[in-house]
């Protein structure tokens, strides 16, 4: 079977969720592509969005109608030539939203499995819990055909332990879009040690089609992506909890989100991204990173409390920031949760904050924020500048962010080691795609 006529047939279960909805924005835009071209015109196309809650199917469909509509707004010359034999539509509106309407016609949505049984593809994007994963696979390949493909976008749980519990023989590969999937260029590609071949060139070429980069990962639990970052955030968590000793731990915690932001020029902080990935998701790979990988410890007690007092951040539908580690307001930190009062301390730069900021110095010569660099052809000599700076300052600023940057090296260094990342650009590329890094923690900098 092509490429094509697997993606005449699609399935994503788990569709209303947040990784669920992009990659059924990417597939639908991808298939009304195939379905508008003229040799396809007289074959059935369907797109089964399966999700277990009705009220967000409904919403889902709306972003659906929503995202489409963008996407043709901003793709006219591609809707001219794909309608230029359409005399009816003669304004760009009309061609979109023609295009919107081809991409909803072949859309099904529901909550039953039964309704994938034909599907020759079927992406899996539900909760990150193996016995959930294995159970939903089971269930549906007693339903579908035996030569049906199925691509996990699990980020922590081993391939081969999915493929050997769910009886696949090979039919399932780890395709690990990030968040969100129709914004981030990098996906990462895990096999089982069978995984079919057809399935292997079936996953490049559709990263082809959907404009992702590739990185592959070998089958060790938390792959390349979150490989590190549990444990670059493991050891955020464990040096704002020395750092309480001193200046409290709402201080310590206010102390590494600012240095592993600024002077780690990173776009956000170490606890604003957990709280944006949610606490509840980090705290999953945790426990499913450390369940496999025995002898180093990956959890912490912290985040278990913050676990347990469902302060989970995340984000609303509306892709607003909740609190979770920090406070926000309209999406920037404007406080910090102090778990022993149950509340948020605000940042006061006139009060306790700003005396933390005396205390962590003057930021070394050669500094500039992330959002400064992103885009200045020159960052990487302005990033030697500033590290070299970094290096021989004696603030304790420069100190605590050092010993960050030789900690994320490391990190990156022994996944290499033990085999989860093929190379040191493989390391690399995942934190510059992935986590929109200005630079990859196996570098000359530190």
């Amino acid at each position: 079977m092509t490429f094509d006529e697997r993606l005449q047939n699609v399935a994503i279960i788990g569709a209303a969720g947040k990784m669920g909805s992009g990659i059924s924005l990417l597939l639908a835009q991808e298939m009304a592509r195939l379905k508008n071209k003229p040799e396809n015109k007289d074959k059935n196309y369907r797109l089964y969005l399966i999700d277990i809650n009705l009220d967000h199917l409904a919403g889902l469909q709306q972003y659906l109608r929503a995202q489409l509509v963008k996407a043709g707004e901003k793709a006219c010359v591609m809707l001219r030539e794909m309608y230029k034999d359409r005399q009816d539509l003669v304004e760009n509106q009309d061609c979109i939203n023609q295009y919107v309407e081809d991409a909803l016609s072949f859309i099904r949505t529901g909550t039953d499995l039964s309704i994938v049984k034909d599907s020759r593809v079927i992406f899996e994007a539900i909760l990150e819990k193996k016995d959930l994963k294995v159970d939903l696979l089971k269930k549906i390949d007693n339903l579908c055909g035996k030569d049906t493909l199925y691509l996990t976008n699990t980020s922590s749980i081993p391939i081969n332990i999915l493929n050997k519990e769910a009886n696949l023989n090979g039919r399932i590969i780890g395709f690990h879009f990030y968040n969100p999937p129709t914004v981030q260029k990098l996906a990462e590609l895990i096999s089982a040690d069978n995984t079919v071949q057809e399935l292997r060139d079936f996953s490049l070429e559709l990263a082809k089609r959907l404009s992702k980069k590739i990185v592959p990962s070998n089958d060790i639990a938390g792959f390349v992506g979150n490989g590190h970052f549990l444990r670059d955030g493991l050891y955020g968590l464990r040096e704002a909890k020395k750092l309480a000793k001193d200046y409290s731990l709402p201080g310590g915690l206010y102390i590494i989100n600012k240095i592993s932001q600024d002077l780690l020029v990173r776009p956000m902080g170490i606890f604003q991204l957990i709280d944006y990935v949610g606490v509840d998701v980090f705290q999953s790979i945790s426990e499913t990173v450390g369940g496999y990988i025995p002898g180093e410890d990956l959890k912490d007690d912290l985040l278990k409390k913050m676990y347990d007092k469902k302060v989970l951040g995340g984000q609303r539908s509306d892709g607003s920031q909740k609190d979770g580690f920090l406070k926000y307001d309209r999406n920037r930190p404007v406080g910090v949760y102090d778990i022993d009062k149950g509340e948020y301390k605000l940042f006061d730069p006139q009060g306790w904050s700003g005396e933390l900021d005396k205390k962590l110095g003057e930021y070394p010569a050669g500094f500039y924020a992330w959002r400064n660099l992103v885009a200045d052809p020159k960052k990487s000599d302005k990033l030697k500048t500033f590290f070299q700076s970094l290096k021989s300052s004696n603030t304790l600023g420069a100190k605590l962010a050092s010993a960050y940057l030789k900690n994320s090296k490391e990190i990156g260094e022994q996944l290499v080691k033990i085999g989860v990342a093929k190379t040191a650009e493989d390391v690399n590329n995942v934190l510059l795609n992935g986590f929109y890094h200005l630079y990859g923690p196996i570098n000359d900098y530190i």
